[in-house]
């Protein structure tokens, strides 16, 4: 079985994506959440099973995530992480 979703590049953050659920809308997510990715702009669009290998994430962890609460963040690689980045825009 798959779920689809939506992979988003978060715009406060570089190397930073969101998976959501493809039935959700970046507007269901959490206000709290959406400050902290900034602008999202769509990058992909994938359907996610156990078998399938992601390149930076391990896909039954986002799986698991995207079951419940319905979304899944894609931290970047260490040492790209912006100091300021809970401060909002």
């Amino acid at each position: 079985m798959s779920t689809d979703c939506i992979v988003y590049r978060c715009g406060r953050q570089d190397e930073m994506y969101l998976y959501l659920r493809a039935d959700l809308k970046p507007e269901d997510l959490p206000e709290a959440l959406r400050r902290l990715t900034g602008k999202l702009t769509q990058a992909m669009q994938l359907s996610l099973a156990p078998e399938r290998r992601l390149a930076r994430v391990d896909v039954a962890q986002v799986l698991e995530k995207l079951a419940a609460p319905g979304y899944y963040i894609q931290m970047p690689p260490d040492g790209i992480l912006k100091a300021n980045l809970h401060f909002g825009d």
